[in-house]
């Protein structure tokens, strides 16, 4: 078992790999050994039968401990894993709409933004003008702005409405204080 060559993927050093002078060394039962050379403290390792792994080496003098190294490095893999699987990613979700927007249409695209945002999901909302709507750029600011206000109470703004070429963008996200 502790024949193993040292490992360098995972940046643990174990056994004879350890570069300290004196380790302050925890047995296998969990029990403080105190401060003794690497040398010993890995003669105590190959008694039990394990590995003496480095588990905390910017501590003064280094920390080791006495354990199977390969099932060592199978629950920091299942840590590593359960961690990522708890995180939540942000996506950001697309609503379209045009200044001359209908009444119905306009509320069918405030419920899927607002089920968006309560989701946690951020939105971006794009406004696209044609023809002779460039003209009219103060109906899709003020249609915008009415979007702010009734989403008020479960998103807030990143990115201001702003115009860029033929379209108004502008992206809100998931408000955490509400």
């Amino acid at each position: 078992m502790n024949n193993r060559p040292p490992r360098k993927d995972d940046g643990v050093r174990i056994n004879h790999d350890i570069k300290a002078d004196e380790v302050r060394l925890v047995d296998e039962d969990g029990e403080m050994q105190g401060v003794m050379s690497v040398a010993k403290a890995v003669a105590l390792a190959e008694e039990a039968g394990l590995d003496l792994v480095e588990v905390s080496p910017n501590a003064s003098p280094p920390v080791c401990k006495i354990l199977d190294y390969g099932k060592y490095k199978y629950e920091q893999q299942k840590k590593a894993a359960e961690a990522r699987k708890k995180q939540k990613t942000v996506d950001v979700k697309e609503v379209k709409i045009r200044p001359g927007i209908e009444e119905h249409d306009y509320q069918v695209k405030m419920r899927n933004a607002r089920k968006f945002l309560s989701n946690g999901d951020k939105v971006k909302v794009t406004m696209r003008f044609r023809g002779r709507e460039m003209a009219h750029q103060d109906i899709g600011m003020d249609l915008l702005k009415r979007m702010i206000e009734e989403l008020d109470d479960v998103g807030k703004v990143d990115l201001a409405p702003k115009m860029e070429g033929r379209q108004i963008i502008m992206v809100l996200s998931a408000d955490s204080q509400k």
